[in-house]
């Protein structure tokens, strides 16, 4: 085993990591942030994904030895960002209905806020696009699009009332 360190969501966590285990799979057995999902472990479903270095990637194809320096934000640390109130994004998935079963969500949410943060008005297209490499098995896709859309208004704006 390797000792890495790694910085997830601010905060410095030190695991010993065996050469083949995936990022997902150390964030959620090893330092127990469940909010990342492990679904088709072959980078098809999009539940694990979280933002490395600010970019989205499907965590279960990631190594955990290779995120090593890198900067870590997973659903956990969305409430963070936000003087720890949900954020809009967590805000608009409760208000619309963008959730039924929610495993799908923290990829969803993460995929979203990667969009948000370069274009905080994009199109019904623009969402599409963000979120189309994930899977949502109940289906409620629409409401999810919706929930992105409210969301990015929401912030919007507060960021004009700023």
């Amino acid at each position: 085993m390797n000792a890495i360190s790694l910085k997830i969501n601010n905060e410095g966590y030190d695991v010993p990591v065996k050469p083949h285990w995936s990022l997902a799979y150390v964030i959620r057995e090893k330092i127990g942030l469940t909010g990342t999902k492990a679904g088709c472990e072959m980078g098809t479903c999009g539940s694990c994904t979280l933002l490395l270095d600010g970019k989205p990637i499907f965590s279960c194809l990631r190594m955990a030895i290779d995120a090593q320096g890198s900067d870590i934000r997973t659903i956990e640390g969305l409430e963070e960002e936000n003087d720890g109130e949900l954020h809009p994004l967590q805000e608009a998935f409760i208000q619309d209905h963008g959730m039924q079963c929610g495993f799908c969500t923290p990829g969803m949410i993460l995929a979203a806020k990667h969009l948000l943060d370069h274009n905080p008005d994009p199109t019904e297209q623009q969402v599409r696009e963000a979120i189309g490499g994930h899977l949502c098995r109940c289906g409620t896709y629409v409401r999810i699009v919706k929930a992105i859309m409210n969301a990015a208004e929401t912030m919007r704006n507060a960021q004009a009332t700023q």
